[in-house]
C-alpha cells in the first residue's frame, strides 16, 4: 500500500500544482502509443480534466439532481458512479442505485437466459466496469450482495421512493418523456440523483426519446444543474472528437 501510495505521490498531476482541472493531453503532440504521456491508472481522488468536467462534479456536490448531457467519451457515466461511490464510503449514501433501459443498440438479442440481474448484466457492462475499477471485483461483489449497491430497471422503478441514496440513470436518451418524469419524481429525502446521456445517440424511434425535452424544461430550475459537455470534454481517443464532428 504504502508502495502505491509513493508512486501516486510521484505523478504529474499531484505535484504542486493545485488547480482542480487535470488536463488530459499534454501541451506538446499526443500520440495514443505513448504511454508515458497519458498515465490512465487507477486514482483514488478522481480530478476533472476540462471545466466542463468540474462543473459537474461541483453540481453533483451542490444539488439533488444533476442531468449530464454530451456526446460519447465525455466521462459522464464514470465520473457520475465515482461520485457514487464517494459518497457511499464516506457515509453520505447508504445506498447506490443503477438504472439503465434495456434497449439494444440496433439489434435484438431475443430472451436471455437466467435471472433479473443476470438479463440485465449486458446492459449494464459500462456501470459494472466503472464500479470495478473504483471498488474492486471482491468489494463488488459484496455489496451488490448485501444490497448497498442496487440494480433497479427503470421498468420496476414506478412507486418507490428512493431516500438516503445515490441515483444514476445511465443513457437516459434511451428513455422516453413519460419514463424520465417517473425516473425524476422516484427522489426522496438525502438523495442525489444524476442523469446521463447523449440525446443525438438514441436507439429510439425518432421524436421518442425525452431527455433534450426534460432537460430543456428543468434547465429553468435554479436547484437543478444541468450540464452540457462537447467535443473538448471528450477523454477517449482523441479520434472520437474528430469523428463526432463530422458524423
Amino acid at each position: 500500500m504504502a508502495k502505491r501510495s509513493a508512486r501516486y505521490k510521484t505523478r504529474e498531476y499531484q505535484e504542486a500544482d493545485s488547480a482542480n482541472i487535470h488536463p488530459l493531453f499534454p501541451p506538446a503532440r499526443w500520440s495514443p502509443l505513448d504511454e508515458e504521456a497519458r498515465d490512465r491508472k487507477y486514482v483514488k481522488n478522481v480530478r476533472a480534466m476540462s471545466p466542463l468536467q468540474q462543473r459537474l462534479l461541483d453540481a453533483i456536490d451542490e444539488r439533488s439532481v444533476v442531468i449530464a448531457l454530451g456526446p460519447a467519451g465525455t466521462g459522464k457515466t464514470y465520473l457520475a458512479i465515482a461520485k457514487a461511490v464517494e459518497a457511499l464510503e464516506q457515509g453520505r449514501a447508504s445506498r447506490i442505485v443503477l438504472s439503465r433501459p434495456a434497449v439494444e443498440a440496433g439489434e435484438t438479442l431475443g430472451f436471455l437466459p437466467g435471472d433479473l440481474q443476470e438479463k440485465l448484466a449486458p446492459y449494464l457492462r459500462p456501470l459494472y466496469d466503472a464500479l470495478t475499477e473504483r471498488l474492486g471485483s471482491k468489494r463488488l461483489k459484496a455489496l451488490l450482495t448485501d444490497g448497498a449497491i442496487e440494480v433497479a430497471p427503470v421498468a420496476y422503478m414506478r412507486g418507490r421512493t428512493l431516500n438516503d441514496c445515490f441515483v444514476v440513470i445511465d443513457e437516459a436518451q434511451n428513455c422516453t418523456y413519460g419514463q424520465l418524469k417517473m425516473l425524476l419524481t422516484r427522489l426522496g429525502w438525502r438523495s442525489t440523483m444524476v442523469l446521463t446521456g447523449d440525446p443525438d445517440q438514441t436507439d429510439l424511434l425518432s421524436g421518442l426519446s425525452g431527455l433534450g425535452d426534460i432537460a430543456a424544461r428543468l434547465e429553468r430550475i435554479s436547484e437543478i444543474c444541468v450540464v452540457r459537455l462537447g467535443e473538448t470534454d471528450i477523454v477517449r481517443h482523441p479520434l472520437v472528437g474528430s469523428m463526432l464532428t463530422v458524423l
